[in-house]
């Protein structure tokens, strides 16, 4: 929390909606798949036509048990769906068919890795839903796409146990790469198959209540979600402190909000539907989902290996930092690649680092990482092979990085071949020049490392490696510089 956290709490629960991979539609035999041409993918029950009657996709069923036993969760053996009735264009029945009296799952508890260390959220359940169309707006007109109508979906619904953007960032993260691990859903941000709503209430610290809350719609982007879970606290405080008269209903009144990416703020869109406004009832055309013990224990028991799991793997054998496991995980194809790297040079650290610090921070304005970029795991194993073996020193490292990016098809062995000024200087006599000229510039620092302190070597070190521009092998340096000071 921010500098509020003295006086202020934020209460904050998260619906993730996550559209399920099947092969065709929740209730119809449509194509379940995106990017067709638009009104290609349905049939009479996509688009409720009179009489369409729906029948219940097994698979997805078995996607959402699988999510289910994955947060140890409570799966439900008898099941229901409802009827939820809104009028937009994008739904083309004029009501949703969602589970809302008895949903599949109940409980469950999901893993996050915060600031370096493990926290618990807890779910409330995980219903099964059919998603809506799609509005897709022109100069002139706007037009519906039904071919995301009646894709599968399971929302996600946590209690209000999260209490600030980093703990919602972390706990919808690990979600996704539950989801991943599973293969219940691409989760792809951008195509829409995975949507978060965010509820952002606060209150004293120390009280318990449960005030007003705002649903800011659609994130997107785990870290516009960070940013508006913020920007909203921030403005819901200021309402509270600015009207200290008022009862707090009065201040803040149940909304819906998006996120202003320019303006940085949240904007109100309409006041917030109560269930009641949604007149839920029993959706007639359905059975009850009633499933056996035999079959959710073989589901349970056929789960891969999840991402908490991997991480704590990642701890144990590798040495890697909690935090650092977990950005790796956090991503299934992003830790396959890490693995796939693994076998080619045994150097899990410094591959983590390349991984996550160096190739991600040249990639963040990309909006890509390694893998959407065509850096392959051979490629980057052969990079840490080069530093590791003092073939380049890390410096160099950092430029042929650079380079890799331009020309991310080519082995940066090759790169470093056909330029003379990426070999290290390891010549004795060359080097010995600059650590004179280092040693007798910084008399202090010597006493410092006579004296024990270790930081004073380091900083030796880094001053040749500056003279050097980066060049002077560091195994010679650290020899020549022990070897004058220590005799």
């Amino acid at each position: 929390m921010k500098q509020y956290s003295a006086v202020w709490e934020a209460v904050i629960g998260l619906e993730i909606h996550a559209e399920l991979n099947t092969k065709s539609k929740l209730f119809s035999v449509a194509p379940n798949r995106f990017g067709d041409e638009p009104n290609t993918n349905i049939t009479e029950v996509c688009t409720g036509q009179p009489g369409a009657l729906p029948v219940l996709n097994k698979e997805a069923v078995l996607k959402a048990v699988q999510f289910g036993c994955a947060i140890n969760a409570n799966i439900s053996r008898f099941s229901t769906f409802d009827r939820k009735s809104y009028f937009y264009p994008d739904s083309p029945r004029n009501f949703q068919i969602t589970q809302y009296d008895e949903p599949i799952i109940r409980g469950g508890t999901v893993i996050a890795e915060v600031d370096g260390k493990e926290m618990g959220f807890a779910v409330n359940r995980v219903h099964l839903e059919d998603d809506a169309g799609m509005l897709k707006h022109f100069p002139t007109f706007a037009g519906v796409d039904y071919n995301r109508a009646g894709v599968p979906l399971i929302e996600i619904v946590s209690e209000p146990c999260i209490h600030s953007g980093k703990e919602a960032s972390a706990y919808a993260l690990a979600v996704k790469a539950i989801l991943q691990y599973i293969d219940a859903s691409d989760c792809n941000m951008e195509e829409g198959s995975l949507r978060v709503d965010v509820n952002v209430s606060v209150r004293p610290k120390g009280t318990n209540e449960l005030r007003s809350k705002i649903e800011i719609k659609n994130m997107n982007s785990f870290s516009f979600m960070e940013m508006a879970i913020e920007a909203e606290i921030k403005r819901q405080i200021h309402e509270y402190e600015r009207n200290p008269d008022l009862l707090p209903h009065l201040i803040i009144q149940q909304a819906t909000f998006r996120w202003d990416v320019e303006k940085k703020e949240t904007v109100m869109m309409r006041s917030k539907e109560m269930a009641a406004d949604y007149r839920y009832f029993p959706e007639p055309d359905l059975v009850p989902i009633v499933l056996s013990e035999n079959y959710i224990e073989e589901i349970a028991k056929s789960l891969p290996e999840l991402p908490l799991q991997r991480e704590r793997r990642y701890v144990k054998e590798f040495g890697l930092t909690p935090h650092n496991a977990f950005l790796l995980v956090s991503d299934k194809k992003i830790a396959d690649y890490f693995e796939e790297a693994l076998l080619l040079y045994n150097q899990p650290r410094l591959l983590c680092t390349w991984i996550t610090v160096e190739f991600a921070g040249r990639l963040k304005e990309t909006g890509k990482n390694i893998i959407d970029y065509g850096i392959s795991s051979v490629h980057l194993a052969n990079l840490v092979k080069m530093i590791d073996r003092g073939v380049i020193t890390g410096r160099i490292a950092k430029t042929v990085a650079d380079d890799m990016m331009l020309h991310p098809d080519k082995n940066p062995e090759l790169i470093v071949a056909e330029n003379p000024d990426y070999s290290p200087v390891h010549d004795e006599g060359e080097i010995e020049t600059l650590v004179d000229q280092v040693l007798a510039a910084n008399p202090q620092s010597i006493a410092d490392f006579k004296a024990g302190r270790d930081k004073a070597f380091a900083f030796l070190v880094g001053q040749v490696m500056k003279l050097s521009r980066g060049k002077a092998s560091p195994g010679v340096v650290n020899d020549l510089l022990k070897r004058k000071i220590l005799g």
